[in-house]
């Protein structure tokens, strides 16, 4: 943005005052994130939250002596300035996106926001005139640059081996909860349910095209079905299933990618070349789920396999014996 038409202050503009005002700022801020991080896992992974929960009382005690310092240079007053007031300085990412982050992403974000803060008091130390000023500042930037091995000694003190152990099953059950399993159960659907109507249409018209428009609203119509009933059944609050909208979406997608598999070849124009595509897709589609059972849910592959084949077969076999009648 031009800078004359811009409501924001440039950093290069700040008065001393207003540069420890915005450290303040920023070091409150950054420890609200953490301690945000903190309450988004204390439920199901107290050791990660434990080691956010140090890192804010960090940055509380880097606040409090900016403070120290302000009263004792410039008083009690301290002016209120904020990231967003800055032009040219780095911004965080909301703290309400920690609904959306795993642990990794949130561990990501901290060593960002570390980096960004030791710049910071880096350039805010050359600018300062005043020495106790530039020293502290200085010591500031060395203390984000070392938080890193403070991170290090917080994991070495909360994350042992079994709470390691404990919160990797944990999230690995959230992500079978939230992802796997209905986006399984949408798969299922998409590639079972969908066949009746697709080939009962096939054998009933022997049109391409025709039979490909039934696939596709068949395959579209059971994705945003299945995705609303999946959203809508369960916040997800007492199951602990995880967020409705990821279910919803997971379950959604896969119901219609599951059906679309089958009527895609249908947009080849010779009826039986089709047909025989459409058929070794079936055959794909229903060995694929059975995998998946056996990978992610621990269902013997070959129950898995009866149970979806056989399941599949009858299907398929009612769908072709309705369209040839």
């Amino acid at each position: 943005m031009i800078h004359f038409l811009s409501s924001k202050r440039h950093f290069s503009d700040l008065s001393e005052q207003e540069v420890l005002a915005l450290a303040i700022s920023s070091e409150e801020d950054d420890s609200r994130i953490y301690r945000g991080f903190a309450a988004h896992l204390r439920e199901e992974f107290p050791a990660s939250a434990a080691v956010f929960d140090g890192m804010a009382t960090e940055e509380e005690g880097h606040a409090q002596r900016l403070i120290a310092l302000h009263k004792t240079r410039f008083g009690d007053d301290i002016p209120l300035i904020r990231r967003e007031h800055v032009a040219d300085y780095y911004n965080r990412r909301p703290v309400w996106l920690s609904q959306t982050l795993s642990i990794e992403d949130m561990r990501a974000q901290a060593e960002i926001m570390e980096r960004d803060a030791q710049r910071f008091y880096e350039v805010a130390a050359q600018r300062s005139r005043d020495a106790d000023t530039r020293a502290l500042l200085n010591n500031l930037a060395a203390a984000e640059a070392g938080h890193e091995t403070r991170a290090g000694e917080l994991v070495k003190e909360h994350l042992t081996d079994e709470a390691r152990d404990t919160e990797a099953q944990t999230e690995q059950r959230k992500f079978l909860l939230t992802w796997v399993q209905p986006g399984l159960a949408g798969l299922m659907d998409g590639s079972v349910s969908t066949l009746a109507p697709i080939f009962a249409t096939a054998f009933a018209t022997q049109d391409t095209w025709t039979t490909f428009l039934v696939g596709l609203a068949a395959s579209v119509g059971a994705g945003i079905s299945m995705g609303f009933t999946e959203a809508a059944s369960d916040d997800g609050q007492l199951s602990g299933r995880g967020a409705a909208w990821k279910r919803g979406v997971a379950s959604g997608v896969m119901t219609t990618v599951g059906g679309l598999g089958h009527a895609l070849p249908y947009l080849i124009p010779h009826f039986w070349t089709a047909t025989v595509i459409a058929c070794i897709v079936v055959f794909v589609e229903l060995w694929a789920i059975a995998w998946i059972q056996n990978r992610y849910m621990q269902t013997p592959f070959f129950r898995a396999a009866m149970q979806v084949v056989l399941g599949g077969a009858l299907v398929l076999a009612a769908g072709i014996l309705i369209g040839s009648g």
